[in-house]
């Protein structure tokens, strides 16, 4: 009565084989690699050339290749700059430490450090 289907459905279930897969340290490698990179590029529009050497380091050795550097200034408030850095340094650290990576890790609690001490300079200076 009724025909035997001859092709694969439309609604079945992908083979595994079907796409790539990685594995959670590439997964965890990757989101380290783009914080660092997010924290050079703010790193770079502070001018902390020093500082932006070392992140860079990290970033080519998660990458395998050397990161673009951060060429246009946007002249934002370096308060904010400072505020946006402390927060990608801390999300660094978090994927840093889940991971192990000591070295990243490391670099990303000096930057936190740095940028939070410059933080509080700056809300000194500006009070009466």
């Amino acid at each position: 009565m009724y025909e035997p289907i001859r092709s694969k459905s439309a609604h079945s279930m992908a083979d595994a084989s079907d796409f790539p897969h990685r594995s959670r340290e590439e997964e965890l490698d990757i989101q380290l690699a783009g914080h660092l990179a997010a924290l050079l590029a703010v790193t770079d529009e502070l001018g902390l050339a020093a500082e932006a050497d070392r992140i860079a380091e990290q970033v080519a050795r998660l990458r395998g290749a050397p990161p673009a550097r951060h060429a246009g200034l946007s002249g934002a408030d370096p308060g904010a700059l400072h505020h946006r850095a402390l927060a990608l340094a801390g999300r660094a650290l978090v994927v840093a430490a889940s991971r192990a990576d000591t070295a990243a890790a490391i670099l990303a609690a000096e930057r936190m450090d740095a940028h939070t001490a410059a933080l509080r300079d700056t809300q000194l200076v500006g009070a009466p």
